[in-house]
């Protein structure tokens, strides 16, 4: 019997290739926004175009390192546009920290409807950082794979790496290049614990 191979999401394609696949994501929305626009919709339709996680291998993920299934910001990181024709502010951005879960939340919020009471969703409502109406803020965002843990709340970043523990000024350092855990230990602590206390409420990590 002839072997299998399961091939993984590393496995073939090329630049050529990947180019093509973003030349026609590109036309891909144009071409819905053009149909909104002749449905005449495009004033009463709010728009996201986001991905999931992280840069593929042919990704360009420069100043972030390394890329998908890594908890770096090369890993983690990914574009969020939002359009809302005469509603959101044209031009504008933010260096707010969001989370894919948020835009459950935030279409819920915008389209006057709540979630189940039992079922909260576990991201935000942004309707009023995308409309303009208020300032960024703070919040604890966190993550976690077999390998690798991690947790940022403001410009700060716990990392964890099978047994070494490190912190990051992402503005300052989005590359994740020097470590300032032995410079700012009770930030290291705090984010540490945050996500302890985050990740008790979680189901076991599989094996």
């Amino acid at each position: 019997m002839k072997d299998r191979y399961v091939k993984g999401y590393a496995d073939g394609g090329s630049l050529r290739v990947f180019a093509a696949m973003m030349q026609r994501l590109d036309e891909g929305v144009g071409r819905l926004l053009r149909a909104l626009e002749d449905a005449g919709h495009g004033r009463d339709t709010f728009v996201v175009f986001t991905s999931d996680n992280g840069g593929e291998r042919y990704s360009y993920n420069w100043p972030a390192s390394d890329g998908k299934g890594s908890l770096r910001e090369g890993g983690i990181r990914v574009p969020a546009i939002v359009r809302w024709r005469g509603r959101v502010p044209e031009g504008r951005t933010t260096d707010q920290t969001v989370i894919t879960m948020d835009w459950t939340a935030t279409m819920l919020g915008l389209a006057g409807a709540a979630s189940d009471p039992a079922y909260p969703p576990d991201g935000i409502d942004l309707t009023p950082l995308c409309l303009g109406q208020t300032a960024q803020f703070k919040r604890a965002l966190f993550w976690r794979t077999r390998a690798q843990e991690a947790a940022r709340r403001g410009r700060w970043k716990y990392l964890r790496s099978g047994d070494d523990d490190m912190l990051y000024d992402i503005p300052n350092d989005p590359g994740e290049r020097s470590d300032l855990d032995i410079y700012q230990p009770s930030e290291l602590t705090a984010l540490r614990e945050e996500f302890r206390r985050w990740n008790e409420q979680m189901l076991p990590r599989p094996s």
